[in-house]
């Protein structure tokens, strides 16, 4: 798992962002810091909170925030929507991005083998994870202040 202080690893995906298209990591670094929030289910209770929050709380004007799942990349479309996201989700269903961070919970009671651990990752221009937290349970939301803090931090 990347600590602070390593080099981000990049992983590609679909991205979704009113239409599906390929996500490369390396493509989104380097102008401002990047903002890797990986939740493992759209449409649940904890991860919709999460991506509200995302959406009405935290400060995006300095960063590029993509939430990423392993879920298909035609439901992130619908739940996008339905919850009128303003940034771009992640799909992840072969797993690139969750092993890569090795950010991988296991889901097999609600018969999902695997999902992803809910954690956020800031990484800088330079291409360097600058923080990182992670969940202790999957019903733990992210400390939203400390992560504008991050992104501050990241940006001067």
């Amino acid at each position: 798992m990347p600590d602070v202080g390593d080099d981000a690893p990049e992983f590609t995906g679909s991205l979704v962002d009113g239409d599906i298209e390929p996500f490369d990591l390396a493509d989104h670094i380097g102008e401002e810091p990047v903002v890797l929030a990986f939740f493992p289910a759209a449409f649940s209770n904890t991860c919709t909170d999460e991506m509200e929050a995302l959406r009405d709380g935290f400060d995006r004007d300095d960063c590029a925030l993509f939430g990423v799942s392993t879920d298909l990349p035609h439901a992130l479309g619908a739940y996008r929507v339905q919850y009128d996201l303003p940034f771009a989700l992640v799909a992840d269903p072969d797993h690139r991005a969750i092993e890569a961070y090795d950010v991988i919970e296991d889901f097999e009671h609600y018969g999902v083998e695997t999902v992803a651990q809910r954690a956020v990752f800031v990484i800088d221009a330079d291409g360097t994870v600058t923080y990182r937290w992670l969940a202790d349970n999957a019903g733990q939301e992210p400390d939203y202040e400390a992560l504008d803090e991050a992104v501050a931090d990241a940006t001067a």
